[in-house]
């Protein structure tokens, strides 16, 4: 649609101009654009999981059509019964009226891991708020993004959409990227991407949901039930080949069950990594100097990744283990986020411990994002809870499917897991329509007597607090 020298001038324009139209739209008018786009992405999850997972080359393409599900199904049920157009709600008691307003042109930043669900999930919150929104996708998955986006657009048009409601950028520079976030005309930025990327959104000045990373401890406790819960761990690491950035980096087990939790993964054809293997395997997976992980293993087979060391492992091989004892840190690379079947393992003495270590996991690079934990106890799940620095703790669930919502548990659906302060975000929520509207409020008149009384108590400095709400209370019964 753009040229690769894009004119940021002309596509805000056009942004804004469908803004202007979109306002014109009631609930009616505008949920039947959002379920044509819905089952437009929808029939066509399975094609664009494929080209997702040929042109990019990372993770399973069948696990990519599940993630379209997500972006599309789960959260077309979440979304299409709330009230984004005009009044959505009266309280007639306190006198308060609310009505929603869509913000302005969305500046979207999609990912290489999830680039086609991605693209869907922040084009419907869009169209359900009114807001035109601009693609700007990952350059090495241009091609399956902007076919995702293709498909949106053209049925959100036939279904009464404004022109240029859905826009996408082929190419671009990181400069003209930083250009279209700084705009006077962008009114919001939802960047899915690099630190790099989303840290620019925030110091653009505009208005923006960013992600942090998910560096996931998994705490396996005394009263869990080991085969459910390691197969639980598999089915969520190995979940596109754990490209989901809630997805689990690190098992941590008290030594009460350690050998039957070893044992299980075995079983399950994890590979455990002897000290030698693990430094081969270090340079392989990430960058010392940058401090990320590499590229080259994001969404790899685990017996593809150890090749790359010249490791060979059994066929088959489903997550690599490797055993830290209490190491943590970018010097020991496989207890830091890396979005492919890997899994760093720390044995505990007890619970206490087991908490300790699930924090200074979470402090190297998952501040805010997910924490998850495997117990029949609920005091220990509540204790364990409370002293995280996550914005979800999942339980007894797979944390890539159950971090994203929908599926698992009634979290709301979402591709875009924020992070709170701890990730340097603005909220811990999973990002959804509710984060894409201005709310204006109507206040109607309603004296609270309890509050205002009589100003001529507040000028009688011999009426401390107890004797206001004293005389307050005697004046007026609601009080």
């Amino acid at each position: 649609m753009n040229s690769p020298n894009i004119n940021a001038g002309q596509i805000l324009d056009q942004a804004v101009q469908a803004f202007q139209a979109f306002q014109e739209l009631d609930q009616e008018q505008t949920d039947r654009i959002v379920r044509a786009v819905y089952k437009a992405g929808f029939n066509h999850r399975i094609t664009l999981a494929r080209m997702a997972w040929e042109e990019t080359g990372i993770g399973k393409w069948e696990d990519k059509i599940i993630k379209n599900v997500i972006a599309t199904r789960y959260v077309y049920l979440d979304i299409i019964r709330q009230r984004t157009v005009g009044i959505i709600s009266e309280d007639e008691a306190n006198g308060i009226t609310e009505i929603a307003k869509p913000m302005g042109p969305v500046f979207a930043i999609t990912p290489i891991t999830n680039p086609t669900s991605t693209v869907l999930f922040k084009i419907l919150i869009c169209l359900k708020t009114r807001n035109p929104i601009i693609i700007n996708p990952h350059g090495a998955a241009r091609k399956c993004s902007l076919e995702a986006a293709r498909i949106c657009y053209e049925a959100a048009l036939e279904a009464g959409a404004p022109p240029h409601c859905i826009q996408w950028i082929r190419r671009a520079s990181r400069e003209e990227v930083i250009s279209m976030m700084e705009h006077r005309k962008t009114a919001l930025i939802l960047a899915t991407g690099s630190v790099g990327l989303v840290r620019a959104a925030y110091r653009s000045g505009t208005p923006a949901y960013g992600v942090g990373p998910g560096n996931v401890p998994v705490y396996i406790g005394k009263s869990a039930d080991v085969p459910f819960a390691v197969d639980t761990i598999l089915s969520s690491k190995t979940f596109d080949n754990g490209t989901i950035c809630a997805s689990e980096q690190a098992v941590v087990v008290s030594k009460y069950n350690a050998a039957a939790v070893r044992e299980a993964f075995i079983r399950r054809k994890a590979y455990f990594l002897d000290p030698q293997e693990i430094e081969k395997l270090n340079p392989v997976i990430f960058n010392p100097v940058e401090r990320v992980m590499r590229a080259e293993v994001i969404g790899k087979p685990a017996a593809a990744i150890a090749s790359m060391a010249g490791i060979g492992v059994p066929e088959g091989t489903s997550v690599l283990m490797a055993p830290l004892g209490d190491a943590v840190g970018p010097e020991h690379p496989f207890s830091m986020e890396i979005l492919a079947p890997k899994l760093a393992w720390y044995e505990v003495d007890n619970f206490q411990q087991g908490m300790d270590m699930c924090r200074k996991i979470n402090r190297h690079g998952g501040l805010g994002h997910t924490v998850s934990i495997f117990s029949n106890d609920p005091g220990k799940i509540r204790q364990f809870a409370t002293v995280m620095n996550a914005g979800r703790i999942v339980v007894n669930t797979p944390s890539s499917q159950g971090a994203l919502g929908g599926g698992y548990n009634t979290l709301q659906p979402s591709l875009t897991l924020a992070c709170g302060s701890g990730g340097k975000n603005i909220t811990t929520d999973n990002i959804s329509v509710k984060h894409l509207l201005n709310i204006q409020r109507i206040a109607f008149r309603r004296e609270n007597r309890c509050v205002v009384c009589d100003s001529d108590l507040y000028f009688n400095d011999s009426l401390g607090e107890e004797e206001v709400d004293r005389i307050c209370r005697e004046r007026y019964d609601q009080c």
